[in-house]
């Protein structure tokens, strides 16, 4: 979760701009700006639109990040920021990451495994030096970006998650709405054609100054136009074309380039080269000559052109695609204008998938003059209709086949014949629903949010992001792999009326999806949507020693919690049913390379009364069925025994109860001092200020503990998941880090409780907190012996069992030497990476 802002967008580009081209910089104020735009816009308030992911690095102000997160400090710097922006009357929308694209995931791993060698050095530096490494080596608390969307709605914020790559929905938003400017730090905003772009880093919130980075200005100096500035930027390289695919096209570029100056560096001389290549030789040939004739594309075409699309918004063209389909097919209704080739005989109107970008052929019937989206096998060259539903006007999505890998249409109508073609975007591999109906927003049964006081808007913002307009090549053809029909035959495609009727790609209920989709637009949800939709979740690095072999990895902890949520999210499994399909894990481990996902088959629940249907769940207003909710929780973490102590517990304690109790039934490496810090730390933070926390100071820094810290944070986000997916049971500002936990001082109790101190001293010879401290106690230490987990102290281990407590540095495997809990799902020591 390290973020290199610097680096993500056009490769060499924030440098170029820094030293070469410093005049596009120009220092803005936003409390000027924002009167102007009164000003020209009477009655509009003027609104920034800020990609949240870049500004993680600098909203997390903290002095202390290796402990776990200072979030009560971290909550009251965002407070700050949201208010010095209202206060001279500035609108914030805030974009958050929803999913990794197929496209990206190249480079999203990439990161990862740099990430992992960064954190090798922390906790190298930890154990040598035991204390906190300078800000050189700053890395996010887990869970920042995920805990930021919930502070910025408890702020009042309007908090939007993506459904692809925030980067494109945030400039398409921007452009839409009028808005003043985006604040984020990716140079990708430098080539889309939006609002003018701000950057993060340079933003003084005591003033309001900021740079704003002008890309008419870089034009200038480039000699292009704002139209050629997607083709730079993937000739350059970005997150979707690899750096190293033009190397030599750029080598020969800078090789011809007349131009040179010696004080110029590597990059800015290529990037000079390439735009120059293209105003003076490209741009000779336009509307003449394909690209694929002009560029050494070879084999990479298709992934070019996307590339290059990718940056066009709803609305807009590129003059380098020789010829242009004329319409587009969105998932709205809107069809964005792309204009033909004059001297093209034809027209190939386009059908978007929002989240892959990847445009769709559609076949005209001149019979029923509606448009049958097509899509190209690439195997066969044959384009192959993909069946929509006339009623719905939803497009037919699929299921996967965990072993091929590959997605396969599945048919809820018993009438529906096999092999009925399903669109798919090839690098997602994802089925997507084409060409929904105007009108089918309204009238959808909504989940009304306990902390809300109104019902969850479906996708409010979905007409602004969801047109993602394509102009292509048409020999490039858009090659999107289908689920083909072999009875059918390309003369059919013409006449070929839609008959089947709705499919789901990894959920049977569109109704459900619906909702399931509203909660993640809305961002109050955490990964539940990109479980349904596409069977495929990822997560970031966490601060785990990798030498340490005494305590397991967050990923494999908390795996049979997540199987459960898929068995509940995906149904099947159950009383014979047919199984359900695996989801793909991204997840950072130590020892997983990351070359593939692990494919993790979901673990049948034990709840009374059965598992509940996600339609009671979610969209049944009857108050009794709140039960059926917490029962759906605690299955989920296969507590149901102990349904009734955790009842008894007061809110908030009660989630923190529920996550203590099966992090110390799964872990069998915790001990009473571990229980004993975590439980002090969280009732102590009651009485604390921010202030008193942010003047709290440390003897020194212990690994272990680190790692602790980090491994309750991730139990609180996965809290955020089984919530959500039993339709909110609980509170979610109960399992928020800034009312329950403190890095530092969770670190303090841990060293004390290391120490021996008493438990009168843990909670600070209060009495209140004593009582309190050994009502939760009881609460954890009774439900673990009910799982035949009893909690010992550390004193226990060490003289028979000394190595259960050091840190192996020889790289041992682990063992099935522990705890396990025979018949509830795999113990951590017995897990492997999953299916591959």
């Amino acid at each position: 979760q390290i973020l290199s802002c610097s680096i993500m967008g056009v490769r060499g580009l924030q440098g170029f701009v820094g030293s070469t081209c410093p005049h596009i910089c120009t220092v803005v104020n936003f409390k000027e700006l924002a009167e102007q735009h009164r000003n020209k816009y009477p009655g509009c308030t003027p609104t920034i639109v800020v990609d949240a992911m870049c500004c993680l690095r600098y909203w997390y102000t903290p002095q202390s990040w290796i402990c776990g997160g200072q979030w009560r400090e971290y909550f009251s710097a965002l407070q700050d920021f949201v208010k010095t922006f209202t206060a001279v009357g500035i609108k914030l929308i805030f974009f958050f990451d929803g999913m990794v694209e197929q496209d990206k995931r190249d480079e999203w791993v990439k990161r990862r495994l740099k990430n992992n060698r960064e954190i090798s050095r922390i906790f190298h530096y930890i154990k040598s030096r035991k204390e906190q490494p300078g800000r050189n080596m700053f890395f996010i608390p887990s869970g920042l970006a995920i805990f930021t969307r919930f502070a910025l709605k408890t702020l009042g914020q309007e908090t939007l998650c993506s459904l692809q790559e925030a980067d494109y929905e945030v400039a398409s938003y921007g452009l839409q709405n009028n808005c003043l400017g985006i604040l984020g730090e990716d140079t990708d905003y430098l080539i889309y054609d939006t609002c003018p772009y701000f950057s993060i880093s340079e933003l003084c919130l005591e003033s309001l100054d900021t740079v704003m980075l002008c890309r008419e200005k870089l034009c200038e100096s480039l000699d292009i136009s704002l139209a050629d500035l997607p083709l730079l930027a993937c000739l350059l390289g970005n997150d979707i074309i690899p750096e190293g695919m033009f190397e030599s096209f750029r080598y020969k570029c800078l090789s011809s380039y007349t131009s040179v100056k010696e004080n110029f560096d590597k990059k800015g001389n290529i990037i000079l080269a390439v735009a120059d290549h293209i105003s003076k030789v490209l741009r000779l040939h336009q509307g003449e000559k394909k690209l694929e004739d002009m560029l050494p594309l070879g084999p990479n075409k298709a992934l070019f052109y996307k590339g290059v699309a990718s940056y066009l918004l709803p609305g807009q063209k590129s003059p380098w695609f020789f010829q242009k389909p004329k319409g587009l097919i969105t998932l709205d209704k809107e069809v964005g204008s792309i204009s033909s080739d004059p001297e093209s005989k034809q027209e190939v109107p386009m059908c978007t998938d929002p989240e892959s970008k990847q445009g769709v052929p559609v076949c005209t019937d001149p019979e029923s003059k509606q448009g049958i989206p097509m899509c190209t096998d690439p195997e066969s060259k044959q384009e192959v209709p993909v069946c929509t539903d006339p009623e719905s006007r939803q497009g037919v999505p699929v299921c996967m086949d965990p072993e091929s890998k590959q997605r396969i249409p599945v048919s809820t109508d018993l009438d529906s014949k096999p092999g009925v073609p399903v669109c798919v975007d090839p690098d997602s591999k994802e089925g997507f629903p084409l060409c929904t109906h105007p009108e089918s927003k309204q009238g959808v049964p909504v989940y009304t949010h306990p902390e809300s006081k109104q019902g969850d808007p479906m996708c409010t913002h979905a007409e602004i992001n969801q047109k993602s307009p394509l102009g292509a090549d048409p020999e490039f053809k858009l090659e999107a792999g289908v689920c083909t029909n072999p009875e059918i035959k390309k003369e059919d495609l013409v006449t070929m009326e839609p008959e089947v009727k709705l499919q789901v790609t990894m959920v049977s209920d569109p109704e459900i999806l619906k909702v399931a989709r509203a909660h993640h637009v809305q961002a109050e949800s955490y990964l539940v949507y990109n479980i349904m939709s596409s069977g495929e979740i990822e997560c970031s690095n966490t601060l785990e020693d990798a030498l340490d072999q005494a305590l397991p990895s967050q990923a494999f902890v908390y795996r049979p919690v997540r199987q459960r949520v898929y068995s509940l999210l995906l149904g099947g499994g159950q009383d014979g049913a047919s199984p359900c399909p695996a989801v793909k894990e991204w997840f950072v481990y130590s020892g997983n390379p990351l070359r593939h996902p692990d494919l993790v088959r979901p673990l049948q629940m034990n709840v009374p009364g059965g598992t509940p249907n996600l339609k009671l769940l979610w969209l049944n207003q009857d108050p009794g069925l709140q039960v059926r909710r917490v029962d759906a929780l605690l299955g989920c973490f296969d507590l149901s025994s102990s349904r009734e102590e955790l009842q008894a517990v007061e809110d908030p304690w009660k989630a923190l109860c529920c996550l203590l109790i099966y992090l110390f039934v799964q872990v069998d490496t915790l001990c009473l001092e571990d229980l004993h810090a975590f439980i002090a730390q969280a009732l102590c933070l009651q009485g604390k200020s921010t202030v008193q926390l942010v003047d709290l100071q440390l003897d020194y820094i212990d690994p272990r503990a680190v790692q602790l810290g980090s491994l309750l944070v991730r139990g609180l986000t996965t809290l955020i998941l089984v919530n959500s997916a039993c339709g909110f049971p609980w509170r979610t500002s109960d399992f928020m880090p800034w009312n329950v936990f403190d890095g530092k001082l969770f670190h303090q109790k841990y060293l004390q409780s290391e120490k021996g101190y008493t438990v009168e001293a843990l909670v600070e010879q209060n009495r209140s907190r004593l009582t309190k401290f050994h009502a939760l106690k009881a609460v954890v230490c009774k439900a673990c012996v009910k799982e035949n987990r009893r909690i010992v102290s550390r004193q226990h281990w060490r003289s028979p069992q000394p190595g259960r407590w050091g840190r192996q540095g020889s790289g041992s495997h682990r063992t099935s030497s522990g705890y396990s809990r025979a018949g509830h799902g795999p113990h951590w020591r017995d897990q492997g990476p999953g299916k591959r």
